[in-house]
């Protein structure tokens, strides 16, 4: 057994990943209620989302010319720059040969077929699923395409040892009282003691686990703390997007960060922030996003304060010793489609104490 609580889709991970590869159409083949959530959300986000809809008759008789009728609808009435097929259980198991209809389908966008199915464990199977097709494309390089390779190993080795898959069920929390985590993350910060505060987020999800960091300078604009982010420019294109966008939103907001790492290494970026923790030797910690990337043993003798959006990741941040644990509800639905810092619960709790 594996586990026996829900996991992230690999279909749904297939979808972010066209997103971030530049798609702004993509064709889900399959029923229209496949991952019918994420495709409205993604909506939000500039990723126009089609279903072909498959039903009863599909299932039987195959749904080809139903994909190709809707990749010549999609040309038509979008004018995408790219397209990308996205496969479901459904197309899988009764074997549609997704790369002939876009060929058959006569349509000149540039349009790649993603061969995935939700039968994996690991939602990283979809990102890969992506990732392949897009290089035999041209879309991204082959040097790219075996980075990506080593990002997504590690962060899910970092889930499987510290993060909601440590245990086949983790029971979800929201942690702690957020006024209590920020009384007492500011007692430290104003009463002299040396502080570092980092971000280590994942990709979009950083739009608003920044706003800790800006809230913390806003706060105690005098104190001794040190910032850090991964924001350095490097990965798919909207993912460095968007890391500009942060990096202007810091700065503007008057907070002098070190940048460590890229959004999308987030899992693979704990040895180095770890360093950075050994150097400084603070006496507490803010960190937001992804802190179970850590390893504990850099944690050892300071005061942690972590921000995640995950209810299950409260329960091992606490026993991987992490003092102080708060959770960013809803966050992802809040950093789809926005270009700026959105403020954050933490950071609002923070600001009024000021």
């Amino acid at each position: 057994m594996e586990y026996i609580q829900p996991r992230p889709s690999s279909i749904v991970a297939g979808l972010y990943t066209v997103r971030d590869l530049g798609v702004d159409l993509a064709i889900l083949h399959g029923p229209s209620g496949c991952s019918f959530k994420h495709a409205r959300l993604l909506e939000e986000d500039g990723l126009r989302v089609l279903t072909t809809s498959l039903g009863d008759n599909e299932f039987i008789f195959g749904g080809q010319d139903v994909l190709e009728r809707v990749l010549r609808y999609a040309e038509k009435e979008f004018s995408p720059k790219r397209i990308a097929v996205v496969g479901t259980c459904v197309s899988m198991i009764i074997g549609e040969d997704m790369e002939a209809a876009i060929e058959d389908s006569g349509i000149s966008t540039p349009a790649i077929a993603v061969e995935i199915h939700a039968g994996f464990r690991e939602n990283i199977d979809g990102v890969i699923a992506a990732l392949e097709p897009a290089a035999r494309a041209g879309w991204i390089d082959e040097d790219e395409l075996e980075r990506q390779k080593k990002l997504l190993a590690a962060a899910n080795l970092v889930e499987r040892q510290r993060g909601a898959a440590y245990k086949p069920y983790v029971q979800p929390s929201r942690g702690d009282l957020k006024h209590l985590f920020a009384k007492r993350l500011l007692e430290l910060a104003n009463s002299g003691k040396k502080g570092i505060a980092i971000m280590n987020a994942k990709k979009e999800t950083a739009y608003m686990f920044a706003d800790a960091l800006i809230a913390l300078r806003e706060v105690c604009p005098e104190c001794d703390i040190r910032y850090v982010a991964n924001l350095e420019d490097r990965g798919l294109p909207k993912v460095r997007k968007d890391a500009e966008n942060i990096r202007e939103g810091l700065l503007e907001s008057g907070v002098e960060v070190e940048y460590a790492g890229s959004l999308d290494e987030y899992g693979a970026n704990g040895e180095r922030l770890g360093e950075i923790i050994k150097a400084t030797k603070p006496d507490f910690a803010l960190i937001s996003g992804v802190p179970h990337a850590i390893p504990p043993e850099y944690l050892e003798g300071i005061e942690v304060f972590s921000i995640t959006n995950g209810p299950r990741q409260v329960e091992p941040l606490k026993e991987f010793g992490h003092d102080h644990v708060v959770v960013e509800v809803d966050l992802h639905p809040k950093t789809l489609g926005v270009k700026e810092i959105v403020r954050s619960e933490s950071g609002d709790v923070m600001r009024s104490m000021k």
